[in-house]
């Protein structure tokens, strides 16, 4: 049912990206919309890792450097069944940390400085067990699409913003779009569906993750009391983070509340503290 659910809202970013393109474009822009979501998907396919690590300034360490993060995510990936990852570490005092890649076999998980400081060694394998759970549920690849097709349609927004400056929303109505209208209710509706999709798959996934490394670590409250002195942390520490990139995290990077945390790609912190301390053993993967 989850993969059914994920295919139909990946389905609907692609709707959205072509349907912008058609707004901007006509039918020369779906056309164009629909080429680029491909490009998009392939190049995301094959490079998203080394992109968003690169976008974090992430770097690989080696078994010598940080034997004990190597050691704690060994033991889980063999509990998990599958091929050990890279391990990065980003260069950031908020504590946070996401999983990346195409499929087990080529896999990232990367931790920032602040979270190594802040989080006890249990907690710490609470967190390290939460994402080498989406890396076993195979989570990091539709993350990293949904995360793509969203950057692509917040381009063809700003696309649309720069043609109406320059006149370019006129003269192309034959072709069923680039009306001024048009143009400017995809600029503003087409960001924000995007956004909603986005939320919708993360917000299912965080959950999943949560249940699936609790149990991979037999210890829920461990990745509970993690997950509330991140959250705490994230309040407090800004990340120069990509909002396109925001749910791959394993709690939202970006600070604030309000609308922002309304319209947050992960579920509310309460809620995923709760449903972890009500597991009771024998806990399944």
């Amino acid at each position: 049912m989850n993969i059914l659910k994920t295919t139909f809202l990946l389905a609907a970013m692609t709707v959205i990206l072509v349907t912008a393109g058609n707004a901007l474009g006509g039918q020369s822009g779906m056309v164009m919309a629909f080429g680029f979501a491909i490009v998009m998907n392939f190049v995301s396919y094959y490079w998203s890792d080394k992109i968003v690590l690169r976008m974090y300034n992430a770097r690989e360490v080696a078994d010598t450097e940080a034997p004990g993060l190597h050691a704690t995510v060994r033991h889980l990936t063999q509990a998990a069944g599958i091929p050990m990852p890279k391990i990065y570490i980003i260069p950031s005092e908020q504590p946070n940390a996401f999983a990346t890649g195409r499929n087990p076999e080529h896999a990232a998980v990367a931790v920032t400085d602040g979270i190594m400081r802040i989080l006890t060694k249990d907690e710490l394998a609470g967190v390290l067990a939460h994402e080498i759970a989406h890396v076993k549920n195979r989570d990091i690849l539709i993350g990293t699409i949904a995360a793509t097709i969203a950057g692509a349609i917040s381009m063809l927004a700003n696309m649309a913003q720069w043609a109406m400056i320059f006149g370019g929303g006129r003269g192309n109505d034959r072709e069923g779009g680039s009306h001024p209208a048009v143009m400017i209710l995809m600029m503003i509706l087409a960001p924000l569906a995007a956004m909603l999709v986005q939320m919708a798959i993360s917000r299912t996934r965080e959950y999943g993750a949560d249940r699936t490394g609790a149990a991979l670590l037999r210890n829920p409250e461990a990745l509970a009391t993690a997950l509330e002195k991140i959250s705490r942390g994230a309040q407090v520490i800004p990340m120069d983070a990509e909002p396109a990139t925001a749910h791959m995290f394993i709690v939202s990077p970006l600070t604030g509340g309000g609308l922002l945390s309304l319209f947050s790609t992960h579920p509310p912190m309460e809620k995923r503290v709760a449903a972890l301390r009500a597991m009771r053993p024998p806990y399944e993967i």
